[in-house]
């Protein structure tokens, strides 16, 4: 498979869809309200509300301040046909930074709270990790073309709705387990089609992306993958930072690795760059991994 063929930007209806889910109605001062987008295991996706929750947040804050990290909690499974409602607490806003906390709720009570940090554009010491060496996008695999060569339910679920092309450097797990067992892992992500907006839509469109594969590490570690039967894996808790301006749009790689699974749960860690090398995000997340039997 030429992963260099289909897949390009030439896929609109699956971000489009993301960016129509992304649109929230204010609802007050500090309130609003969005819609989830459908999934397969009938919980509300991760990143949508993580997205959705940042976006909120940024229409309280002055114009020019941009966030620059997230921290937050996956309390409660999201019910995909209840609206979910942002309610935003202006905590701080200081000369150069504001905090804000925001709780998704359904039902009256939060599936997830965040705080996140905006700040001004400043003038700063700055260094950064340099990106691997790592084959390019277009001589990978796409997630896109697999996903519409296979005849399964699943796969073509996959193929209309998933807004980007993911590009993994050392097999995915998308049909079965990794070759060989490793904590490590290099993949390459960018939309289907070009990504409009500005930098903090951009911001939230990279939280959005990454949820998707930032316990794959463990998986990955462990000999699982998407099909292993009766596994079960949910984000527990997010935390993110933005170094420099992003465009999901663009091929991004991923470094991943995980240093740690135990009692259930499992951590992963993402260094983010852009195509032309520069360190973009920085990004942690702890969920539950869960097999019937634990693998070491």
């Amino acid at each position: 498979m030429n992963g260099s063929t289909t897949a390009q930007h030439s896929e609109p209806e699956p971000l489009a869809a993301v960016l129509a889910a992304l649109e929230l109605d204010q609802t007050g001062d500090d309130t609003f309200v969005g819609s989830s987008l459908p999934q397969l295991h009938g919980r509300v996706y991760g990143g949508q509300v993580l997205a959705q929750a940042l976006l909120a947040a940024g229409r309280t804050v002055s114009e020019g301040r941009l966030p620059h990290s997230v921290h937050g909690y996956f309390l409660r499974p999201g019910a995909l046909d209840e609206p979910i409602t942002f309610a935003v607490e202006r905590l701080r806003d200081g000369r150069s930074f504001s905090a804000r906390r925001t709780h998704a709720l359904q039902s009256g009570v939060p599936i997830l709270s965040m705080i996140t940090s905006f700040q001004e554009e400043q003038v700063g010491l700055e260094h950064a990790d340099e990106m691997p060496d790592v084959p390019a996008p277009e001589s990978l695999p796409s997630s896109v073309e697999l996903f519409n060569s296979l005849d399964h339910p699943v796969a073509q679920f996959f193929y209309r709705n998933g807004a980007f092309d993911l590009r993994h450097t050392a097999g995915n797990l998308f049909t079965g387990p990794a070759a060989e067992p490793t904590d490590h892992q290099f993949l390459w992500m960018r939309s289907r089609a070009p990504i409009p907006g500005d930098q903090l839509q951009q911001r939230a469109l990279l939280a959005y992306a990454c949820d998707q594969v930032m316990l794959e590490p463990i998986m990955r570690r462990h000999g699982l993958s998407w099909m292993t039967p009766e596994a079960s894996v949910a984000s527990l808790d997010h935390a993110m930072w933005w170094h420099r301006d992003v465009d999901a749009g663009e091929w991004l790689l991923y470094a991943q690795s995980s240093p740690s699974a135990r009692g259930g749960r499992g951590l992963g860690a993402a260094k983010v760059f852009s195509r032309d090398g520069e360190l973009v995000a920085t990004i942690a997340q702890e969920g539950m991994v869960r097999v019937p039997q634990a693998r070491n």
